[in-house]
């Protein structure tokens, strides 16, 4: 049985947890993720180079793992919104939205008539190949795709609460590095700046009754997140998942061994009793 799709888990306020995918567009992906007890995936295309080709790919090994997927798309232009869409993405996310006139002309090119301008093209991949009624094809992509607008500069932040009044807008979403740096302090997530930033948008998500997401590092800032308020959670990613698991062990076997390599090797001991 389907579980809920991105939609309805935006209207939500329980716990939604997922993973990054950068790197690895493997066949099996979804149903990994699926195996491991994610609720979505967030799929980038932003940073790691996967062009639409890979999108349409994964969006179909995700739908086979009934994994609701999020695409991180590049850009605000109408070729990298619409297309995604058209490849199947449920949920698309877009880096640095700053206010809502942007917002808006965003969901012009995600959405189909009379929500938006997106170009029509019906029983292809974002609806499954499956025939149906022009009108009904059309309101049921505007009800399924989820917007999910990041976070990361200044006016963003003043803006929050504009943007999470607009509807359509169906989650910001905090990118916590960007934000840091268009605030003048780098990697500096303690600092009293940051964390302003971060409860303005809280407080626009709440009053609205958006979602708030995010990436987390570790189990420790996503429950702590969670507490705050967050409650799309995306932990780690497929890079850093797979080298922090490989390294744990390959230092462990490390550590295990290195006083037996030290040692003097028993059967020399037995030896030079004998001699």
């Amino acid at each position: 049985m389907a579980g809920p799709g991105l939609k309805e888990m935006a209207g939500s306020r329980e716990l939604k947890l997922g993973h990054f995918i950068v790197e690895f567009a493997t066949p099996g992906i979804g149903q990994i993720l699926k195996g491991a007890g994610c609720d979505f995936a967030l799929f980038d295309t932003e940073h790691s180079g996967f062009g639409f080709e890979t999108i349409k790919s994964v969006t179909r090994y995700m739908q086979a793992a009934d994994l609701p997927t999020i695409v991180r798309v590049p850009s605000k232009e109408y070729h990298h919104i619409a297309r995604a869409a058209d490849m199947g993405a449920e949920g698309v996310m877009l880096p640095m939205v700053g206010s809502s006139e942007e917002a808006r002309a965003i969901l012009d090119c995600l959405k189909y008539v009379p929500d938006g301008r997106r170009g029509v093209a019906l029983a292809i991949a974002h609806d499954r190949y499956l025939p149906g009624p022009t009108l009904d094809k059309l309101a049921a992509a505007n009800r399924r795709t989820t917007l999910f607008a990041q976070i990361e500069t200044r006016q963003g932040v003043e803006n929050a609460d504009a943007l999470a009044a607009l509807p359509g807008v169906d989650c910001l979403w905090i990118g916590h590095f960007d934000l840091s740096c268009a605030l003048g302090i780098p990697g500096q997530f303690d600092h009293r700046d940051f964390g302003d930033a971060v409860k303005a948008v809280t407080r626009a998500c709440r009053k609205h009754g958006k979602a708030l997401g995010r990436l987390v590092p570790t189990v420790d800032e996503a429950v702590a997140l969670h507490q705050a308020g967050f409650d799309f959670l995306c932990y780690s990613g497929d890079v850093w998942a797979l080298q922090g698991a490989v390294k744990a062990g390959l230092d462990e076997i490390r550590a295990r061994t290195a006083g037996k390599a030290k040692g003097k090797d028993p059967s020399k001991r037995s030896k030079s009793k004998k001699k």
